[in-house]
């Protein structure tokens, strides 16, 4: 008698449970089934995802330092997709489409307040995907130079010849002109030597060119050469054109400086002058001596009086 009261009151107990465990026993599964796919969606990254943008950077040839943001970008990409799909699994739908609804709102509002911001982050994908430059590259644009310190996805740090660092927006960098001089294997220079209207061009034209033979910094394929370039007021205008290999800016200064200063040795050796400007100041008619005026004036006024 007691065991038949004992089972009944059971009964009785999941009877009146029963209202609150099947919505409990519901949300567990959904929340199992969103994890699960939540769980999926990561090993699905680990083991395919990851692997296949890791070789698109090699492709690509991506940097050390530009792979790690590129990475973070695409592994929030992938979480994000996985959640929503979570939330579509588990059956949340009506949360999916408040969120998206919230989602499209907050971008809205967000893209206008961050305008700058978005530009900046875009151009900086595209210097990462591009690669104009690189970190260690001496770079020019607008006026400044300077060496790329480091490349972030709003702006660029570059550390100028005055040791001064300047923070450029990415937008700025990939909306005019850079000029990457490093950016191949050597580098062409170019100097212009002025030397007298009397002095013999093709000796002149010899020197610069033994000169630039005779430097260890200079590549001798392709070949040193001068072309007359100019035919000034005060000189005849020689520019040489030499290359140098792997270049920097420091290699690129200490080269031609050295260059230059040998070239101006054997001019000075060999009776080449390098003129500096002159001016000669001529009259149309002769020239007549102010005195002169002052003379006759005076004989003017003797007589009148």
């Amino acid at each position: 008698m007691s065991a038949a009261g004992g089972t009944s009151d059971v009964v009785a107990v999941a009877g009146t449970l029963e209202p609150f465990l099947r919505p409990l026993t519901g949300i567990v599964i959904d929340a199992a089934i969103f994890l699960a796919v939540v769980f999926a969606t990561y090993l699905l990254y680990k083991a395919v995802i990851a692997p296949l943008v890791l070789r698109l950077f090699d492709r690509q040839g991506l940097d050390e330092h530009a792979r790690r943001p590129l990475q973070k970008i695409v592994a929030f990409l992938v979480l994000f997709a996985g959640v929503t799909v979570a939330f579509g699994a588990a059956g949340y739908q009506g949360f999916l489409r408040s969120l998206a609804t919230i989602a499209a709102a907050a971008t809205l509002a967000i893209g206008f307040a961050l305008q700058d911001v978005i530009k900046n982050f875009v151009a900086g994908v595209f210097i990462y995907t591009d690669k104009p430059f690189r970190i260690g590259d001496w770079i020019e644009w607008q006026g400044n130079s300077g060496v790329v310190e480091d490349i972030s996805f709003r702006v660029t740090r570059v550390r100028t010849f005055d040791n001064e660092l300047l923070t450029v927006p990415n937008a700025v960098l990939t909306g005019d002109v850079v000029k990457n001089p490093v950016a191949k294997k050597t580098l062409r220079l170019k100097f212009v030597f002025g030397i007298d209207y009397e002095d013999d061009v093709e000796k002149a034209t010899d020197i610069i060119v033994e000169e630039a033979e005779r430097s260890d910094a200079i590549l001798d394929d392709p070949a040193p050469s001068v072309r007359l370039t100019e035919l000034a007021d005060s000189y005849v205008g020689l520019q040489s054109r030499i290359w140098i290999d792997d270049p920097s800016r420091a290699d690129f200064v200490k080269a031609r400086a050295d260059y230059v200063k040998a070239v101006k040795k054997r001019f000075d050796e060999e009776d080449i002058s390098i003129p500096f400007p002159q001016r000669t100041v001529s009259g149309r008619n002769e020239w007549t001596d102010p005195s002169s005026f002052g003379g006759a004036a005076e004989a003017g006024i003797g007589g009148d009086s």
